[in-house]
This record gives C-alpha cells, structure tokens and sequence, in this order.
C-alpha cells in the first residue's frame, strides 16, 4: 500500500483497495484541506470526495495563483497595458480575472495592448522582435513558474534588452499554509501538498510546519490513485498521532526539490510581504525581484497608482479561496456565477475551485 506502479493511476481496483483502507483505517471523520486547485479539479473529477464523504471532508485552499491575484495586481497590469508602446503579455486565464474596475479583457476591448502568451519566453521573444515596443511579462504563479520566469529574465540581461520587463505577482504556497493554521479557529486536521510544487522546491519546507503545528502533510500528485494515496498517509498519521510529511508522488517529488530551478529562483528573487486576494497580506508569502534586476522590473519602471480592492457582490470567492464556505454556499453561484459570465475569480480560472463544482457538481440548490 506504500507504491503504485504509474500504469494504474485511475485503476478501478486500485482506487477500491485504498478507499476501502482509508474508510477501516480512520476511527472517526477527518477534515483534508488540498494546496492545488489542480487537486481541487481532480478530487471532483474522480469523485474522491463522494467516496470518502463518509469519514473525509475536504477543505479547498487557496491554490490557484490566478485567483489569489489580488484586483489591484489587476489594475498595475490594466495601467501598464494602457501606457505608449506597450504590449502587456499574459496567459489566458488572467484575462478575465476582474480588477477594481475591468479585467483586462475589458482593457483590451478599449483599447490596451494585451497579447497572451504561453510562457516568459514567448513574451521575451516578443520584445526581441519588437525593439521599438516595451513588452512586459505579468508574472504570476506559484513556486512552479518562477524558474522559467527567472530565466527570461536573465536571458533578457545577457541579450542587452531593455524592452522587457517583469511584473510580479509570484506566491509562496508554505507562508500561506502557516496563515491557515494561525487562524483562531483551525477545524482542519491535515494538509494535501502540491505535487509540481514540491517537484521545484523539494520537501524541506514543510517539514517544520507539520512538527510546530501537529499536524500531517503529504505530496501528491493529480491522478485519483496519487490523490487516495496521500489520504492514506493522512489518515494513518492522524491515528498513529504521528505528524510528519509523508510523500505520495515519489515519481517526481523529493526532499530536496530540483536544486538548478532553485538556484535560479535565488539568484533572481528574494522573498516578500505578497497580498491574497480574499485573504489580505500574508508575511514573506511572494517573491519579488532582487535591487540588482530593478531594470526589469515592471512596478519600478512604471508609475502606478494603487486602487482599493473590492470584491463583487454577491460573490464570495474570498470566503471560498479560504476553506470557509464552498460554491454550493454563493447566491450568485450558477446563476449570476458561471463560466461565461463570472463575478469571481474563482469561476473564472481553469483551477478555481467554483469552476470546478461548475464543471463536475453542475448547480445544487
């Protein structure tokens, strides 16, 4: 019950087995917050949540970057877009995402320069083709982006461009974990860790976390055998009282991570106060840019102003990004809510947790 051969990720059988294990082995209910939006999208999917509801609830967390982007992240990028010469470059999913005002959707429809791109790369090369444009990338993410964003970067340095710039706007998943479990009330009792995260920064990090708080992480990754897996390690700590990290992705994860992604991270960033959306700011919970690539970095080269942040109503994708209601619990969900028309970031995102219940649980009233 400790490996699975990567050949029956979704088997019928295996899937059986470790539900059956989890139901006999837990002595009483559990609560299981996931890390990932993309766990989030997988548990529904393969209805792990449905078989284990029994002795399991899971609690979704904020783990879609493209959600926890603050609105006035949104507005920096809208006035950048806005500016002479300026292209704007994103991927997809941000187009939509609302600011205070419009999303940049909205901006490009007025006008703005918004291009979307599939990565850093593609935007650096864009401003290799376009000498006479300034081209700046909106950086977002988690810990799995910030080594390709760091590398446009400093390819961006050895080819001389100063057409091309960062603006940042990249999270750290650990601080954000330690924010969930200082609250007052904490009715969770383990964590589900991102697999591709832990892929980059290895498993160092939380080892600290689960000794100082009691409480049992495991990696996973995003199939439903890797997802049961990790579950089964929960629930054996949680009875055996044993609060560790436990690794159920050990195809692509280990305890150190990948040390060249690493150091790019630590030549290029340093850490910083980041703002959640929904959330508020979270201590050393981002990365920004070193003094030493001020150059390219966006928020420096350009004037912005700030903007307070205000979520639509009647959506409550702030309450949802943090575990405390779910879609099922928006008046707007469904209705007002859904994926052509979302008010929230949360419906918005391929990985939000509202577009996932939309996608896999349909309107429940």
């Amino acid at each position: 019950m400790t490996a699975f051969d990567p050949a029956i990720y979704r088997d019928p059988h295996a899937v059986a087995t470790l539900c059956d294990a989890i139901l006999k082995t837990a002595s009483r209910p559990c609560r299981l917050m996931e890390m990932c939006g993309g766990q989030t999208h997988a548990l529904l999917k393969f209805g792990v949540d449905e078989l284990l509801r029994e002795k399991v609830t899971f609690i979704h967390g904020p783990g879609c970057p493209v959600c926890v982007t603050p609105a006035g992240t949104i507005d920096k990028a809208i006035q950048i877009a806005r500016q002479p010469e300026t292209i704007l470059t994103t991927y997809g999913d941000m187009l939509r995402v609302p600011g205070t005002m419009q999303s940049l959707a909205q901006a490009r429809a007025d006008g703005a320069d918004v291009q979307i791109v599939y990565s850093s790369l593609d935007a650096l090369n864009l401003a290799r083709t376009h000498p006479d444009r300034q081209v700046v990338f909106f950086a977002i993410g988690f810990e799995t982006t910030a080594p390709a964003n760091a590398v446009a970067l400093l390819q961006a340095e050895s080819l001389k461009l100063d057409n091309f710039s960062l603006l940042c706007s990249q999270f750290r998943i650990p601080p954000a974990l330690t924010s969930i479990l200082e609250q007052p009330e904490r009715p969770l009792d383990g964590f589900l860790a991102a697999g591709h995260v832990c892929a980059v920064m290895g498993t160092g990090e939380y080892h600290g976390i689960s000794r100082k708080y009691q409480v049992p992480i495991s990696v996973t990754g995003f199939e439903a055998v890797d997802l049961l897996l990790g579950v089964y390690q929960l629930v054996q700590a949680l009875e055996s009282r044993s609060y560790q990290v436990s690794n159920a992705y050990g195809r692509t994860v280990n305890a150190e991570g990948n040390p060249a992604a690493k150091a790019l991270i630590d030549k290029v960033f340093e850490p910083c106060d980041r703002d959640w959306r929904g959330i508020g700011t979270i201590p050393a919970s981002g990365w920004r840019l070193k003094d030493q690539f001020a150059d390219y970095d966006a928020d420096k080269r350009y004037i912005l102003n700030e903007f307070c942040q205000e979520a639509s109503s009647p959506c409550i994708a702030g309450e949802v990004l943090q575990g405390v209601k779910t879609p099922f619990d928006c008046p707007a969900y469904g209705h007002l809510c859904t994926p052509e028309n979302p008010l929230g970031a949360t419906m918005v995102s391929s990985e939000g947790t509202c577009a996932a219940y939309y996608r896999y649980r349909g309107v429940r009233r």
